[in-house]
């Protein structure tokens, strides 16, 4: 059982204090994702269950083993990192068993495994290749399965991602997704980016300034938000917020229209439109609504034009109110 518990975890340097005593419990084969902007800790946190990161105060549990003195490879644990950590002079098949070697396993059952991730990995025609010879995702690929072959009880991703193009970032989701569903292993993966966040994730940690924020899955992140900031950083492009009443009004871009359809519960909101960004098959329309800046996310192509003035509609459940001092939901 791989299951990860944190207790009070803080982590300081100096009078700095980075994350402050975060409690979070993480299921045997669950896909935990720590999502946030940059600083607000959940790089350092991924450090310290891996043993990378000394431990300021707090504990960490590893399948209900004490680990905070622990040395990393007695953790069972492998982690992919940003930059691929690829040995540039060894073949990827060398890259591959390079710990598997050092533990002396049986030339054979070495054989095996690289033959079993690279057949799900899809990397058997690079196996003769070096580092250099290979493109970033394929890297990427190796990188996971150097990590994958050692069949630990947990993975843990740092930003495996952000170096890829757009296109290939898709893509690397997709496939990591797929891997944990046939792999079923206990996944902790960091991210600044909200889209991998709610595309991967059983569950979403958000973070700021070294606290957590809200944990929950990817529907209640999106649709109950605890907070302003949550409520901001989760969605693409993120909620609107204007003033209204004392209080912060969040809307979501995809839910405001320009046309009302509802039985009479929408609200209606009169809006000059200021830029308009075609998209093919969605228009970002932005606006201001009481000299407020609002984006709305239409389907398809629009003939509006900027300048024009016009009505956005949401309806009234659609609605978040946010205290505007705290951010707390109201």
């Amino acid at each position: 059982m791989a299951e990860i518990q944190l207790r009070n975890l803080a982590k300081r340097y100096g009078s700095l204090k980075v994350v402050h005593e975060i409690n979070l419990e993480i299921a045997n084969g669950e896909f935990v994702v720590l999502v946030g902007p940059s600083g607000c800790g959940k790089s350092t946190t991924l450090r310290m269950i891996a043993g990378l990161e000394e431990i300021s105060s707090g504990e960490i549990f590893i399948g209900g083993k004490r680990a905070n003195d622990l040395a990393p490879k007695d953790r069972d644990i492998a982690m992919v990192f940003q930059n691929y950590a690829l040995y540039p002079h060894m073949t990827v098949e060398e890259n591959l068993s390079f710990a598997l070697r050092l533990r002396r396993m049986p030339a054979g059952q070495i054989k095996e495994r690289i033959s079993e991730v690279s057949a799900i990995l899809g990397i058997g025609e690079f196996l003769k290749r070096k580092p250099g010879q290979l493109s970033g995702g394929q890297r990427q690929r190796v990188a996971m399965g150097r990590a994958i072959v050692r069949r630990p009880e947990v993975f843990l991703f740092d930003e495996p991602l952000s170096n890829l193009d757009a296109k290939l970032r898709s893509q690397m989701r997709a496939e990591i997704k797929k891997l944990h569903m046939l792999l079923k292993t206990t996944v902790v993966y960091v991210t600044h980016d909200q889209v991998e966040a709610m595309t991967l994730a059983d569950r979403i940690v958000v973070m700021k300034d070294g606290h957590i924020q809200q944990v929950g899955t990817p529907l209640d992140i999106y649709s109950q938000p605890v907070n302003a900031f949550v409520a901001g950083f989760i969605g693409s492009p993120p909620m609107n917020f204007v003033e209204s009443e004392g209080r912060l009004l969040g809307m979501r871009p995809e839910h405001l229209r320009i046309s009302s359809t509802s039985l009479g519960n929408a609200k209606k909101y009169a809006a000059k439109i200021e830029l308009i960004e075609p998209l093919g098959a969605e228009t970002l329309l932005h606006a201001l609504v009481n000299g407020q800046k609002v984006v709305a996310r239409l389907e398809g192509s629009t003939s509006l034009k900027s300048g024009d003035a016009i009505d956005l509609f949401i309806d009234s459940d659609k609605q978040k109110y946010f205290d505007k001092q705290s951010g707390v939901s109201l």
